[in-house]
């Protein structure tokens, strides 16, 4: 280590040095200060499953460490009976890949297993993601069985990204995917991200910015309001309606404190006899003698379309004709759509368990799907006798057609990376039944994953959350109103080309009914 006499001299090397970051892309300050930042928590690189750890170290016995891979991230089904997935976590993805390393702690720990060697140790102490990476950009509508993101790197370097980048995947595509459910049953209500309680530790913040990519439009999450620059928002808990022993004295203390955003809870005693009541007479004694605003009220319990129609009622009778009525209380999208057939009075929603902790999976998997063999890329295949587990093989590219009259999307192809699409006319074939096909023209095509990584650096500007939340919601409008409907949505064209679909079914014969190529040592033998 460098010693340094008078550290208003040092530089960022200097620095970087003392501290032991070897990251060449650390070049300024700012830099240096969010490498610091993310190293003040776990190094993440051990969030790995155990057995990538111990496959990699077979890989670099075997002198196959420096053999190049690709892997896919995909999806299986869409959650939460869903006709669409909307992808997230990239974010998260980006952040852990730049940062990709094991330090002196971990290395001890892994030696203190007594499972690894001392030269696998001390290739994993200077271990740094060096491949490429291509991905769908957060906030797109995406689809079972196309690759979302795509790794291209050395074996060893590309395993040990599985379990932390699948973590980020599958929890910010649920939660981006389940906003966007709830936040277009009625289109019209906005809905607030209320869920920060009923998520997962620090990992609810990473929740509440896919919420408002899906949809929402603020946050009770004032870390995430902090963070991502979103809007908080909040009302208030029963306690303060308890602590105070009644509704007025309650109300209006609050309202002292904070005159600028009265929205008081009514719900706490009696909701139309006592707490709305209570809520109007406040409104009438301090708020709007003093020229504040009666913003609105909430209701988190009893019969909500009732109630808001009655206190519609009463507040419009009262004169407050602008303030609002806001329900709450485990809301998803059965009891939204039951509210807005029964004509509730709304005017926002506060949502929590459905969009930060939906009681579903993304289902996201990560599989090897090629391999570089003397600049050759040899195509794997993973086979099952559940049909679903079967994977697409090859290095993959994801095209999406849409309708230049309508500005709809048509579908999506999958295709080998050497393809060419064809920019007027093309026919897309169901990987399930290849008599089912569709001839299109007058199309725009687009290659949906873009350039994120390029021999380890990152080559991709990253969207601030608003940026995405505006980015999906143009993308969901090219979604058919059918694929977006909450029940029984049509499913969506995710197609295979013809020369993947003749390289999948090849492989299968090839691995089922022949001997196939066999990788050892660094070799193929037939």
């Amino acid at each position: 280590m460098k010693k340094v006499n008078n550290i208003n001299l040092m530089n960022v090397n200097d620095v970087k040095e003392l501290l032991g970051i070897k990251s060449d892309e650390v070049q300024t300050w700012q830099e240096l200060k969010d490498v610091i930042q993310r190293n003040q928590k776990p190094n993440l690189a051990m969030l790995v499953d155990f057995y990538e750890l111990t496959m990699s170290q077979t890989f670099f016995d075997t002198g196959d460490k420096d053999v190049e891979t690709y892997f896919d991230i995909f999806f299986r089904t869409n959650p939460l009976e869903s006709g669409y997935s909307i992808s997230g976590g990239l974010d998260e993805i980006i952040d852990f890949i730049r940062d990709f390393h094991f330090n002196e702690a971990d290395i001890d720990y892994l030696r203190s297993t007594n499972y690894f060697s001392e030269k696998f140790l001390n290739y994993l102490s200077n271990l740094k993601f060096n491949g490429d990476v291509w991905a769908i950009p957060d906030g797109t509508p995406v689809f079972p069985n196309e690759p979302v993101v795509t790794i291209k790197a050395k074996i060893i370097e590309a395993q040990l990204l599985e379990t932390i980048m699948l973590a980020y995947f599958n929890h910010g595509s649920l939660i981006a995917t389940a906003a966007k459910r709830i936040t277009s049953v009625v289109p019209a209500v906005n809905v607030n991200d209320m869920g920060a309680r009923r998520g997962h530790g620090e990992s609810v913040t990473q929740g509440s910015k896919y919420a408002a990519i899906g949809g929402c439009s603020a946050t009770s999450n004032v870390l995430a309001a902090m963070t991502y620059g979103l809007k908080p928002t909040g009302t208030m808990a029963h306690s303060i309606i308890e602590f105070y022993g009644n509704d007025y004295d309650a109300f209006l203390a609050y309202a002292k404190s904070n005159p600028t955003n009265c929205i008081f809870l009514i719900d706490t005693y009696d909701t139309l006899k006592k707490g709305l009541p209570a809520a109007i007479q406040v409104a009438k004694d301090y708020l709007v003698p003093n020229s504040y605003p009666f913003i609105g009220v909430r209701i988190d319990s009893g019969d909500l379309a009732y109630y808001s129609k009655e206190a519609r009622k009463m507040l419009d009778e009262a004169g407050f004709y602008n303030t609002k009525i806001i329900l709450t209380n485990g809301l998803k999208e059965d009891t939204i759509a039951s509210l807005k057939d029964q004509g509730a009075a709304v005017e926002a929603l506060g949502v929590g368990d459905n969009i930060i902790a939906p009681k579903e999976r993304m289902n996201g998997v990560y599989k090897l799907v090629a391999i570089n063999h003397e600049g050759k890329i040899v195509p794997r295949i993973k086979l099952s006798s559940d049909e679903i587990k079967m994977t697409n093989p090859g290095y993959k590219k994801v095209y999406r057609f849409y309708d230049n009259k309508t500005g709809y999307a048509l579908g999506d192809v999958v295709a080998l990376a050497d393809e060419v699409i064809p920019n007027n006319v093309y026919t897309l074939i169901s990987p399930k039944e290849e008599w089912k096909t569709k001839t299109i023209n007058n199309y725009t095509v687009r290659e949906l994953q873009v350039p994120i990584f390029k021999d380890g650096k990152l080559v991709y500007n990253k969207p601030t959350a608003i940026e995405s939340t505006k980015y999906c919601k143009e993308q969901f409008k090219t979604l058919y109103p059918e694929i977006k409907r909450a029940l029984n949505p049509h499913e969506y064209y995710v197609d295979l080309s013809a020369g993947l679909l003749n390289l999948k079914k090849n492989l299968i014969k090839q691995y089922r009914y022949e001997q196939p190529k066999i990788y050892k040592k660094g070799a193929y033998h037939e």
